[in-house]
């Protein structure tokens, strides 16, 4: 779908990312959008909280895309999951995603999951952020390796894919959106691109 606005200009609808899951995500709206990887430093900032980590990446990666397609509406996102008032990052590799999952055993962990929808040729911008709070099993060392080598989630902040094996690991999970923990909270983006004036469903 391209929007076509008050001012009769048209816009597209562009994903700030390169994750298969928040594109996957987004298509669920049966939306037409492209995809444009955001290049910035995504380095937690000194005495900055998790959830406000995750918010001004959110809409970094939303301006920083908006910058070069300004009339374009623009969805950025970033999660940070809190482990012992610390923020988690996406692993990277076995070992790291070893120790994540060692921490996380048997206690309840908040991720934080922000999205930042940009209009840069309107000076439009919407941002907000869903928590969810996942309960982990008390995890072997076994199990966890297990696990890691057969989905090998060394791109998920959190290192568990809750929408695939990784649901095997956990006892519970809590939130106002099922789609947050994925990583884009569909509940609420689709409220703000309503606002942007993209009729859903």
């Amino acid at each position: 779908m391209t929007k076509t606005f008050a001012n009769g200009s048209q816009a597209g609808l562009v994903l700030a990312s390169s994750s298969p899951y928040r594109r996957e995500l987004l298509s669920r709206l049966r939306l037409e959008f492209s995809c444009v990887s955001p290049d910035l430093d995504e380095s937690v900032l000194p005495g900055e909280t998790p959830r406000q980590t995750s918010e001004r990446l959110a809409l970094a990666k939303a301006l920083a895309v908006a910058a070069i397609h300004p009339s374009a509406v623009v969805i950025g996102s970033d999660q940070v999951a809190v482990v012992d008032g610390q923020a988690v990052s996406k692993p990277g590799h076995h070992e790291a995603a070893v120790q994540q999952l060692r921490a996380m055993r048997g206690r309840s962990i908040v991720f934080h999951s922000a999205v930042a929808v940009v209009r840069h040729s309107e000076s439009l911008q919407r941002t907000f952020c869903i928590p969810t709070t996942v309960r982990f099993r008390m995890l072997t060392d076994a199990e966890i390796e297990r696990y890691l080598l057969a989905e090998k989630p060394y791109d998920c902040a959190g290192s568990a894919k809750s929408e695939a094996l990784g649901i095997t690991l956990l006892e519970g999970i809590s939130s106002d959106d099922p789609t947050a923990l994925p990583g884009l909270p569909l509940i609420a983006l689709s409220s703000v691109l309503r606002e942007f004036g993209y009729e859903l469903p």
